[in-house]
């Protein structure tokens, strides 16, 4: 029996709405690097999605502060919701980098990577929906997904910059190039630190 005590739902329901937007915005990142037809308005839209990430957040901390009994530790609360805006704000800071550097192009390797992110965020959402429910096995399944779509970023973001130092003559798009794979990268990272908190939660409350 999971040992969450439900003392106030609308933290679930809350954080279930931070995935739902993580997902959104990894949804439109994986737009702006297939399609790359218009990655302005792509980024403007990111950056829409990025904002109201920091209003849940912030009506996350205001409950917080608020209520007597929360379903499992403050601290973790807390940090669970540092850690989805976490990775909504590295979406956010890749698609800013594209804009900014004037890319032209998007490699094979970003578009990976930006399928990756969108996986691992479906893979916190789907974790995220099993807090305060009578089994955990589900839970533990999704952040074992998550760290396997963390390795493999990890493993397409150093064959890309591999790459990069092999093909690229251009010390500028080099230096570019580098930063915007590193950056895509840490969203999975992000992704990951959620799921530990969220392992952590579930052990804390069994």
């Amino acid at each position: 029996m999971f040992g969450l005590i439900p003392k106030e739902e609308k933290f679930f329901q809350l954080f279930k709405q931070m995935t739902e937007n993580t997902i959104e915005g990894a949804k439109a990142l994986k737009d702006m690097l297939d399609n790359f037809d218009d990655p302005a308005t792509s980024q403007r839209r990111i950056k829409d999605i990025e904002h109201n990430g920091d209003s849940l957040t912030h009506e996350i901390i205001q409950k917080l502060n608020k209520t007597f009994v929360t379903p499992f530790d403050r601290e973790d609360i807390y940090a669970l919701s540092g850690a989805l805006d976490d990775i909504l704000d590295l979406i956010d800071a890749s698609a800013q980098r594209i804009i900014m550097y004037n890319v032209e192009t998007i490699p094979h390797e970003a578009k990976s990577l930006g399928f990756i992110i969108l996986q691992s965020c479906q893979a916190v959402d789907k974790a995220v929906a099993m807090l305060g429910k009578q089994s955990n096995d589900h839970i533990f399944e999704a952040c074992v997904d998550i760290n396997a779509l963390e390795n493999e970023a990890d493993r397409v973001s150093r064959e890309a910059i591999s790459r990069l130092f092999d093909e690229e003559k251009d010390p500028i798009q080099l230096i570019k190039w580098k930063e915007i794979f590193e950056t895509l990268e840490k969203a999975t990272d992000k992704c990951e630190d959620a799921a530990n908190i969220l392992e952590s939660v579930v052990v804390k409350n069994a």
